[in-house]
């Protein structure tokens, strides 16, 4: 039985290789030999009703990297991201087909529960979104109590989280402040605290920096590469300096379709497909 439909999540699972399975990975596998995979995705395909949003994409995500989404407007990024943890299927009318494999587990098998995969599979959105009504320390436990998980030593977690998120020293003495009073990296910030706290395995960035000025953009990319320590990450981005800066692989998406996946550096300087080139160079976007 897997963490995903066990009733007892208990330790998390151990980091296993990348799923053996048929599928064509010609332009989704980097040259060199990277790490296992903690997310392997075969023939992944989205839809908005009738609209086809991504199309058969196969890759495997490296386990403790962080793994950047790039493309334009449009491309499919953030579906192909919200597939992972299947926030896709909660908008109305949005279903995926395909294979996602954690740890061994399709995600899309009938037995694993939605919630509990989102526990294991965190995302931080694009606009920060403390809950308005929960103080700062409340935002941090929320998971635990929208789970219904008692937490043993509550404020050790929040001190544990806010810490590793490099927000304790700015907000010790306000933690029964509402979230919304902090500004908005500090909100951002305390978000991804706020997915920590349920110790996931990895997590999902859905450009998070888009509506933070440079200062807290410095902040958040920083962070991002002390996650990476921990935790697997994907991060989608429309900024190209930033998918260069923060990630050891990068996904280029266009028009639904996965059109190159590489070490970072390769993409950005010696990428296999004239598409990408043409992309990360500025010719198009």
């Amino acid at each position: 039985m897997s963490s995903f439909d066990s009733p007892h999540d208990g330790q998390a699972g151990q980091r296993r290789g990348g799923l053996d399975a048929e599928g064509d990975r010609r332009s989704a596998e980097p040259e060199s030999e990277a790490p296992p995979a903690k997310i392997s995705v075969t023939r992944l395909n989205a839809y908005f009703n009738k609209f086809h949003a991504i199309h058969d994409i196969t890759l495997d995500i490296p386990d403790g990297q962080v793994t950047a989404v790039i493309g334009p407007s449009g491309c499919g990024k953030s579906t192909f991201l919200r597939c992972l943890n299947r926030m896709h299927e909660q908008v109305p009318g949005a279903t995926a087909k395909g294979s996602v494999m954690i740890d061994g587990v399709n995600i899309y098998d009938k037995a694993v529960d939605p919630v509990r995969l989102r526990r294991r599979v965190g995302m931080v959105f694009q606009k920060p979104n403390p809950f308005p009504t929960m103080s700062i320390r409340e935002n941090v436990l929320a998971g635990h109590k929208l789970n219904g998980v008692s937490v043993k030593d509550a404020t050790g977690l929040v001190e544990k989280c806010l810490r590793q998120v490099a927000l304790w020293d700015e907000v010790k003495d306000k933690l029964d402040q509402s979230g919304l009073s902090l500004s908005g990296g500090q909100q951002q910030r305390l978000c991804i605290a706020r997915v920590l706290a349920v110790e996931p395995e990895v997590i999902l960035l859905d450009e998070p920096c888009s509506a933070l000025d440079p200062i807290a953009t410095a902040r958040i990319e920083e962070l991002i590469d002390e996650l990476k320590q921990r935790y697997t990450c994907v991060l989608v981005t429309h900024n190209m300096q930033q998918a260069a800066r923060c990630s050891d692989y990068t996904a280029f998406f266009y028009m639904g379709d996965l059109v190159e996946f590489d070490r970072t550096q390769t993409i950005f300087t010696n990428p296999k497909e004239s598409k990408t080139e043409d992309y990360v160079t500025g010719k198009f976007g």
